[in-house]
């Protein structure tokens, strides 16, 4: 495998600089931002200048004298970690709306793609931005790898649509130890470049700079051991209904400040909440969400597994399973330039009906049940019926399961085999 793996979002970068002046793409630490826009950048005929804030000098003047440090550094310009200078941003928007303005004069200027903006931090950057550059940025999240990726396939957005499943490459079939090995490996870009990395070593080293670096301006220091304690808490109940209250008792730390570590979780990109769905058609519905962690590897980290096979046959196995299913399609949808958050949902009723996910595009809803099994049975869909409450039309269904071939439970639903995520 070559050392570069390509990158679906790479296509969503690449039309967004036919419409935006700036893109800005935000994830979690070592998913491969910087590498990706070095990608781009070896790649264009046109220089592209490219800085890192990481560097100390150079931050100190982005952040002492913004105005100087975009004389000295030209666009088209990449800057990696721009949130520690927020201050920059004003500076950006005075840049672009004076090139814009040119473009209306001469139509030979071209005013997009002129800055390249990475942050991990998107809690803090996301804010600035709709402040101050509304209508001027493009906005992408990357996460780590996909499985389609790291096996260098085509990866459209994830809908079980039959016609799109049946003529849908198959990646590589695996057993069930051998996709838990990818499972409790993880999706960090690192551990595929590099075979000899230690996996715990790396996830220990992974924490220890996520704390250093991104955490430990946002919490006290006395706090750092209670928030790994709840960074483990949330991995162990990775595919539950999040229930606040019981982690915070749990860790022995109030609800607001549950709130505020969780949302720092969320917005760093290491954990996603899966939203209830919910219209004017449907009461009586759960409305808390679903907490996921978008790294099986580093969850199985937190939690302590160490090898696949204790993985497999434990209590854990099938959420870190769904987990991994689940992450999978969210970022189908991100590394497309799609907002998951628009197209999936989970459903449960105070009945107790659940939907694991449901999938809505194009005003179509497509039910989705994911199970740890070769043979999951039509129980799998007894669910699915509530969907023609909603209102809209009902699309294909699914169960996403260990299936050796796509095979139809009934004329709309399917067992979907997960080499066709």
């Amino acid at each position: 495998m070559s050392k570069f793996i390509k990158r679906t979002i790479k296509k969503s970068i690449e039309e967004m600089e036919k419409s935006f002046p700036i893109i800005m793409i935000t994830g979690p630490r070592q998913v491969g931002k910087t590498t990706l826009l070095k990608m781009i950048q070896e790649e264009k005929e046109e220089k592209i200048n490219y800085v890192s804030l990481d560097d100390l000098s150079i931050r100190t003047l982005a952040i002492e004298d913004p105005e100087l440090f975009l004389r000295t550094y030209k666009t088209p310009l990449i800057i990696d970690e721009f949130q520690y200078a927020p201050k920059l941003l004003s500076y950006i928007k005075i840049i672009v709306d004076d090139k814009r303005y040119e473009s209306l004069k001469d139509d030979s200027i071209n005013f997009n793609g002129l800055f390249y903006l990475t942050g991990s931090q998107a809690f803090q950057t996301m804010n600035n931005v709709s402040e101050s550059l509304a209508g001027r940025v493009g906005i992408l999240d990357l996460y780590g790898l996909t499985n389609r990726e790291i096996e260098e396939k085509e990866e459209p957005f994830f809908v079980p649509d039959i016609e799109i499943l049946e003529k849908k490459e198959s990646t590589r079939k695996l057993n069930t130890i051998e996709l838990y090995e990818k499972i409790i490996k993880g999706n960090y870009p690192e551990l595929y470049r590099n075979e000899k990395i230690d996996r715990n070593k790396y996830y220990e080293t992974y924490i220890s700079t996520y704390i250093e670096r991104d955490i430990r301006q946002l919490i006290n220091v006395q706090d750092e051991i209670k928030f790994l304690k709840f960074i483990s808490n949330i991995a162990a109940r990775t595919a539950q209904e999040l229930n606040m209250s019981d982690i915070c008792n749990e860790i022995g730390i109030n609800n607001m400040t549950g709130d505020n570590w969780l949302s720092i979780l969320v917005n760093t990109g290491l954990v996603y909440l899966l939203q209830p769905y919910s219209n004017n058609n449907i009461a009586r519905i759960v409305k808390k969400p679903k907490i996921y962690f978008m790294d099986t590897g580093l969850a199985c980290y937190l939690v302590g597994y160490l090898d696949a096979v204790t993985l497999e046959k434990s209590a854990y196995n099938g959420a870190i399973f769904e987990t991994y299913v689940i992450s999978q399609i969210i970022k189908s949808y991100t590394n497309n330039g799609m907002d998951a958050r628009k197209y999936l949902y989970y459903y449960r009723d105070n009945n107790g009906k659940e939907i694991d996910l449901l999938i809505i595009y194009n005003n179509i809803v497509y039910p989705m049940e994911i199970k740890k099994s070769a043979n999951p049975g039509k129980e799998a869909i007894k669910n699915f019926n509530v969907v023609e409450k909603f209102g809209i039309n009902v699309g294909n269904g699914g169960v996403i399961c260990m299936k050796e071939h796509l095979l139809p439970i009934d004329n709309k639903n399917n067992y979907i085999p997960i080499e066709l995520l």
